[in-house]
C-alpha cells in the first residue's frame, strides 16, 4: 500500500468549527425532542469518549449519563479509560454488567461464533441504554463514525440503534484529530480501536486493514465520487479498493431506515422525509 500524502490534507478538518457544529447539532436534536438529557454507552474507546465530550459541552455534564456495560471478557482498560472520561468531564455514571444477560442466551448454543456473541452483546447494551432512557429521561446518543457506517461495521439494533449520531460524518482519522484538539486522555486516543467483544479483538484485525488506509480510499470513493478505477490510478491496490467498495454497497441497508413499500403520495422515507417546521402550526 502506498502512502498517499496528498489525500491526508483533504481529510483534515477544522477542529474548532467541527466542535461548534457538532455541539450545536446535539443541543438542537435533543431540544427538538422535548428533552434536555443524553445517555451514552461509554466503552473507554475514542468514539464514545468523543461523543461524551461533545454532549457534555452541548448540554452540561450534569445532563449526560455515561453507562458502562462490561462483559466478563471485557478488558480492564476499557473500564479504567471510561472512568478517566467520567472524572474529566464530571458526568453522571452507571455501570451495568451484561455477562449474566448475554450468557443466558449464549449458553443455549455451544457452537455460537464470536460474531453472534458480539451481536448479542451489542443489542443487550442498547437494551440497557434505552431502559435508562425511559428511567432517566434522555435521548440515546450514538458513537459510530463515518468509516464504520460506510463499511457496515455495526450491529443493527445494537450500536446503530440510537436517536442521533453526532460523529457519524467524521472518518476515524478525523475522530482522532478532533479528540486531540479536545485534549482527550492520551491512553484513549492511542489505544487500538476495539469493540471489546472478545479477548484480543480489534477493529483493524477484523477488517483486515488500518483505518488510515481505508479512510483515504473511502474519502476518494465517497466524498470525491471517484470510480474504483480512478482510485486505483491514485496508487491504491485494486483488490483492496474493490473489497472496500463492495462492503460499502452491500451494507447500504444498515445506513437507512427499514424500506417502506410505497403506496400513498407521501410515504415515510420516500416523500415524507422531515417535518415542515417545529412550531406546532
Amino acid at each position: 500500500m502506498l502512502t498517499h500524502t496528498d489525500i491526508r490534507p483533504k481529510l483534515s478538518i477544522n477542529p474548532a468549527l467541527a466542535r461548534r457544529v457538532l455541539t450545536g447539532f446535539i443541543r438542537d436534536q435533543i431540544t427538538k425532542a422535548g428533552m434536555k438529557r443524553a445517555i451514552i454507552g461509554l466503552s473507554g474507546g475514542i468514539d464514545s469518549a468523543l461523543s461524551a465530550y461533545l454532549s457534555a459541552e452541548a448540554l452540561g455534564a450534569e445532563n449526560v449519563l455515561a453507562v458502562r456495560m462490561p462483559y466478563k471478557t471485557s478488558s480492564a482498560d476499557s473500564l479504567s479509560d471510561a472512568e478517566l472520561v467520567i472524572e474529566a468531564l464530571g458526568l453522571q455514571a452507571l455501570t451495568v454488567p451484561i455477562s449474566d444477560m448475554a450468557d443466558a442466551l449464549i449458553e443455549q448454543f455451544p457452537d455460537m461464533s464470536n460474531l453472534r456473541k458480539g451481536n448479542i452483546m451489542a443489542r443487550l447494551r442498547m437494551t440497557v441504554l434505552y431502559d435508562q432512557s425511559a428511567s432517566w429521561g434522555g435521548l440515546v446518543v450514538g458513537t459510530s463514525n463515518k468509516t464504520e457506517f460506510l463499511l457496515g461495521y455495526s450491529t443493527i439494533y445494537g450500536d446503530s440503534g440510537v436517536a442521533l449520531q453526532p460523529i457519524g460524518d467524521l472518518y476515524k482519522t478525523q475522530v482522532r484529530e478532533l479528540s486531540r484538539a479536545l485534549e482527550m486522555p492520551k491512553s484513549i486516543i492511542e489505544k487500538p480501536p476495539s469493540a471489546d467483544l472478545w479477548v484480543g479483538q480489534t477493529d483493524e484485525g477484523e477488517l483486515g486493514f488500518t483505518y488510515e488506509e481505508v479512510d483515504q480510499a473511502l474519502y476518494l470513493l465517497v466524498d470525491g465520487r471517484y470510480t474504483v478505477d480512478e482510485v486505483v490510478a491514485e496508487g491504491f491496490d485494486r483488490r483492496f479498493v474493490e473489497d472496500v467498495w463492495r462492503r460499502v454497497k452491500i451494507n447500504h441497508y444498515k445506513r437507512t431506515m427499514p424500506n417502506v413499500a410505497k403506496l400513498s403520495r407521501r410515504t415515510i422515507g420516500h416523500d415524507f422525509l422531515y417535518l415542515r417546521d417545529y412550531t406546532g402550526r
